[in-house]
């Protein structure tokens, strides 16, 4: 289970944030930590990926940000989390099961995120409530990042 575990994170800050998950998908390549070569790992995509997440971040907070349930921007975490999950499942993991647990990880990141939310999130309280759930989305891609398998060695744990 634990191949696929960071399949199942970056699913997850797919449906909590999904340009948080490109972000860190970017980053992982970098690190050698994604499988092929589908994920871009070059300074550009990283700035723009990690820019796009920060914009993310800032617009979630506006008056006009669409519900995050609303079927466009769920089949784009659901694309994300299935391609992040396959680029992070294990060397030893099938990336098709590491495609599906990512996309279990975005359907749970969606639908509990917005949950976490509550009511009207373009309140004072969804707002801080959303601040928070960036925090949450920035520290768990960072740790998706830290801990998936590098795939030129063998996994070790500090």
């Amino acid at each position: 289970m634990q191949e696929y575990g960071a399949s199942l994170g970056i699913g997850f800050v797919a449906g909590m944030r999904s340009m948080s998950a490109c972000a860190a998908l970017t980053w992982a390549a970098s690190q050698g930590r994604t499988r092929g070569d589908l994920i871009p790992a070059g300074p550009g995509a990283r700035a723009l990926a990690t820019t796009a997440a920060a914009a993310e971040m800032a617009g979630d907070k506006m008056p006009f940000a669409p519900d995050r349930r609303i079927a466009p921007s769920f089949a784009l975490r659901l694309v994300i989390g299935a391609v992040g999950g396959w680029a992070l499942a294990g060397r030893q993991a099938s990336p098709e099961y590491g495609a599906l647990a990512g996309v279990a990880g975005a359907v749970a990141g969606t639908l509990l995120g917005r949950a976490a939310r509550g009511g009207d999130p373009h309140t004072a309280a969804g707002r801080s409530k959303g601040l928070a759930e960036d925090v949450v989305a920035a520290g768990l891609a960072a740790l998706v990042v830290a801990y998936a398998e590098p795939k030129n060695r063998s996994r070790t744990f500090p």
